[in-house]
């Protein structure tokens, strides 16, 4: 059995791959497991956030999500694991609803899965999502206007908030870099976080699809709790261990 508290390599590698499985380990435990102080656990966290593995939070630390690239890079990444999230949320949208949907790849990957039998109040901030709905006959479709973030693929800025804290939904699709039970969903800049925000405040009910992937990590920005998401969709193996974390949220899930 490897002396831990003499190898600290080996205690970090360890904590690395605990936090890759897991999404978050906790002081005290590793602690107890690897017979050492709970102060050099402490530091060993320090050291793997230091290079971007983790971010410590009270009493441990999480899994911290991947850097996200272009909009336009997202949408061809993962494009099977989206389209099945796609399907499965699309038919979550009840007819006649009002339905704002955020910008994100996963979500592009939606509005191509709505049904076109489906009448629908549609609204939007990302051009590419808005061009997508357009083919659907029974929906009406609103963009929202401002200035355009080429990055994250969607229109910003004081005149955009204000069109959306016009307008009430029944039901919102939020986009999401990341989801933790304690942390919440999370998205990478303040911008997006604080639209996303506001997307929430006007809306009935709250939509999430994610990948596998996002599920136990951590982003910069906290957008909602996670106990603020009525229904949430994910797609691939994800721990039991998280899974019952959310559904003791009281989250609806669905798994595709």
């Amino acid at each position: 059995m490897i002396d831990y508290a003499s190898f600290p390599d080996q205690r970090q590698a360890l904590i690395q791959q605990r936090i890759q499985q897991q999404g978050r380990v906790v002081c005290v435990q590793l602690a107890q497991e690897l017979q050492v102080s709970e102060h050099t656990i402490r530091r060993d966290l320090q050291e793997l956030a230091s290079r971007g593995i983790c971010k410590k939070v009270y009493g441990g630390a999480v899994s911290l999500a991947l850097a996200t690239g272009y909009f336009a890079d997202r949408v061809e990444q993962q494009k099977e694991q989206k389209q099945k999230l796609g399907a499965a949320c699309a038919a979550l949208l009840r007819d006649d609803a009002c339905v704002f949907i955020d910008v994100g790849s996963t979500n592009l990957a939606v509005a191509k899965a709505i049904s076109k039998d489906k009448p629908l109040t549609l609204v939007t901030h990302a051009p590419a999502i808005a061009l997508e709905l357009m083919k659907l006959p029974l929906a009406k479709v609103i963009l929202l206007g401002g200035t355009l973030n080429t990055a994250i693929g969607a229109a910003f800025g004081i005149g955009t908030l204000r069109q959306l804290q016009s307008m009430y939904f029944d039901q919102c699709l939020l986009g999401a870099c990341s989801l933790d039970v304690q942390a919440g969903l999370c998205t990478n800049t303040l911008d997006d976080a604080e639209f996303k925000q506001a997307i929430v405040q006007q809306s009935s009910e709250v939509l999430v699809a994610l990948t596998s992937d996002k599920v136990g990590t951590m982003a910069r920005h906290q957008v909602i709790a996670a106990d603020a998401i009525h229904q949430l969709v994910l797609e691939g193996e994800v721990p039991d261990s998280k899974l019952q974390a959310l559904l003791d949220k009281n989250i609806q899930l669905y798994r595709v």
